[in-house]
């Protein structure tokens, strides 16, 4: 097995996702209905970058970079957008070493099974206890990654922080701050905008 290539400097890893993000997640025309209800014409799907082999790999190294100060043991969020983030991240820092464990929200429990709302972790095993760090792909009002935040919460755990990918600076950050909530961002509209 070869070794692994050296990591990309942060600014390397930023600008390089950004101009993935442009190419795969990045669009505009008519208006569109974000998940926040409110509607506009720009849009990112961004799960075509988080699928994408280079894209999931700088996303995870950015936010393990983000989480290290934090001193956390898990990352997670709200399905389906902070399941393959929290993956990514899980991977990269078992990569370089220091591994942190994934975990998801279900929107709903599932009425078989477990029947939980936390998923990932092992039988009996709770957040209780545990500093984690919300993860979400876009937000625009915060309301999803909140709902995470609550639901951890819930189950005794402590949420150092919200992260995402990208800030659409619609009103995420006094969500957060009026939840003491610190959040942070990747990346903003701004930056993915302004460079199209």
């Amino acid at each position: 097995m070869s070794p692994l290539p050296p990591f990309p400097s942060q600014d390397q890893a930023r600008d390089e996702l950004i101009g993935i993000i442009s190419a795969l997640s990045y669009l505009t025309g008519p208006e569109i209905k974000l998940a926040s209800g409110k509607t506009s014409t720009i849009y990112f799907n961004m799960k075509p970058t988080m699928m994408d082999a280079r894209g999931a790999f700088l996303i995870g190294l950015l936010i393990l970079d983000r989480i290290e100060p934090l001193q956390v043991s898990m990352v997670g969020g709200l399905e389906m957008g902070a399941v393959p983030l929290a993956s990514a991240v899980a991977a990269v820092s078992a990569a370089k070493g220091a591994p942190v464990s994934a975990f998801f929200v279900r929107k709903q429990a599932k009425d078989h099974g477990t029947k939980s709302l936390i998923e990932g972790l092992a039988k009996d095993e709770t957040l209780a206890g545990r500093r984690v760090v919300i993860l979400e792909d876009v937000t625009t009002t915060g309301g999803s990654a909140l709902k995470a935040a609550e639901t951890v919460r819930a189950d005794g755990g402590e949420v150092a922080a919200v992260i995402t990918v990208l800030d659409r600076q619609e009103g995420a950050d006094a969500t957060f701050a009026k939840a003491g909530v610190p959040f942070q961002s990747l990346l903003t509209k701004a930056d993915i905008v302004s460079g199209s």
